[in-house]
């Protein structure tokens, strides 16, 4: 039998040795949250949900259920065809009661001549409501650059559409026409007490004007210094017409005011009569 030693352990010290213990480490990751975990999910469905209901209403409302089935004049035109509206109509309306382009069907009447504005609005369940302001012509208007012949409103605004109404001739540069028609009514109320009536203005490119009036008289009234100048020119033949009328028994064709003390008359045969204001009428050369 082998013999076995027994030997004490050595013992270190007389204090007894001491382990620290380690506290459990606290899990802070994602998936050790259940309450954010539990909101994601929530705001993840909540969103499924209103995609998924938005996708029904567009489907909803494209099915062919809410088909358009007219359009409601509320404002009967005056100078636009019944025709002219359902083509505008069959070209513009495309879709249903819910998808139509109102703007696009806005536009399509607005294409239409004498069509000036155009408002479109849905009426359910099955129409659209249109309502439209024409045009007021109130002159004809050529472009003196291309010879282009428009119409005038009472806005000034130059537009396109056949007319044969009775209405003055105006003349001028590009982007003009308001302001002849503004000077239109300012010269139409110097000259009524001629008892004449303006029926054409035209402004050249250097800014000289020209006036026609019902009874032939061409009247050149030339360029502005300033606006009452060009009234004042205006005035003064106007004050002096009827007493230069008596003393000439002829047929007056042009007047030419660009003159600054009075102004010639040039009748049928181009023979110029010089007037001065104070000196009454005499005859001078061409």
């Amino acid at each position: 039998m082998a013999e076995v030693s027994v030997r004490p352990a050595a013992i270190r010290s007389g204090r007894p040795e001491r382990v620290a213990a380690r506290a459990p480490r606290a899990e802070t990751g994602l998936w050790h949250r259940p309450a954010l975990l539990n909101l994601i999910s929530d705001l993840l469905t909540l969103l499924a949900a209103i995609g998924l209901g938005w996708a029904l209403v567009i489907w909803f409302v494209s099915r062919p259920l809410f088909p358009l089935r007219e359009i409601v004049v509320l404002t009967p035109p005056a100078k636009v065809t019944e025709e002219q509206l359902e083509y505008a109509a069959r070209t513009a309306i495309d879709g249903t009661f819910f998808t139509v382009d109102l703007e696009s069907v806005k536009a399509t009447f607005e294409k239409l001549p004498w069509v000036r504005k155009a408002e479109v609005r849905r009426r359910w369940p099955d129409a659209i409501e249109l309502r439209l302001e024409e045009h007021q012509a109130v002159a004809y208007w050529t472009v003196s650059e291309s010879g282009d012949a428009r119409l005038v409103n009472a806005q000034g605004e130059v537009f396109v559409a056949a007319s044969d109404a009775d209405m003055p001739q105006f003349d001028g540069p590009q982007g003009s026409a308001g302001w002849l028609l503004a000077r239109h009514a300012e010269f139409s109320d110097l000259l009524r007490p001629l008892g004449v009536r303006l029926v054409g203005l035209a402004l050249s490119a250097r800014q000289a004007w020209q006036l026609k009036l019902d009874n032939g008289l061409v009247i050149m009234l030339g360029r502005e210094q300033d606006r009452s100048a060009l009234a004042d020119r205006l005035k003064r033949f106007i004050a002096a017409w009827p007493r230069v009328r008596e003393q000439i028994d002829i047929d007056i064709k042009v007047a030419d005011l660009r003159y600054p003390s009075g102004f010639a008359l040039t009748p049928a045969d181009g023979t110029v009569l010089l007037h001065a204001a104070s000196q009454g009428a005499r005859k001078g050369k061409q």
